[in-house]
C-alpha cells in the first residue's frame, strides 16, 4: 500500500482509502441499498474486486486492491446511474490509470 501511495504521489495523484462494499450485481444498487451500505460503514460499492481478493488470499497471494470509482451511486445525485456513464468515466481515466499501473507493478514484490 505504501508503494502505491509513493507512486501515486510521484505522478501527482491522490489515492483514497476506505471500506469497499461488494455486491453481486449485475444491476446497480437502489438508493435504499446505498443508504444501508453507507449506514454500515461503506465508502464505496462495487461488483468486482472482492471475490478475486478472497480467492487470492485463500491461495496465500498478497493482494493490493485498487478500484476506480466511475459513478456516484443511486440516490447520491439526481438522475439514473447508467452503464454509459461508467464506460465514459473509464475511458476518460484510462491513460492516467495505465500510467499509474505501469509505474506501480515493477515496484511490487512478487
Amino acid at each position: 500500500r505504501m508503494i502505491a501511495r509513493e507512486v501515486a504521489a510521484g505522478l501527482g495523484l491522490h489515492l483514497k482509502e476506505g471500506v469497499y462494499a461488494a455486491v453481486l450485481g449485475p444491476s446497480y444498487e437502489t438508493p435504499a441499498e446505498i443508504r444501508y451500505l453507507r449506514a454500515i460503514g461503506a465508502d464505496m460499492v462495487g461488483m468486482s474486486t472482492a471475490a478475486e481478493c478472497i480467492a487470492a488470499n485463500h491461495m496465500g497471494i498478497r493482494v493490493l486492491g485498487l478500484s476506480c470509482i466511475t459513478n456516484l451511486a443511486a440516490g447520491l445525485r439526481t438522475g439514473k446511474v447508467s452503464h454509459e456513464e461508467v464506460l465514459e468515466t473509464g475511458a476518460r481515466i484510462q491513460a492516467t490509470l495505465t500510467r499509474f499501473l505501469t509505474e506501480l507493478i515493477p515496484r511490487l514484490e512478487v
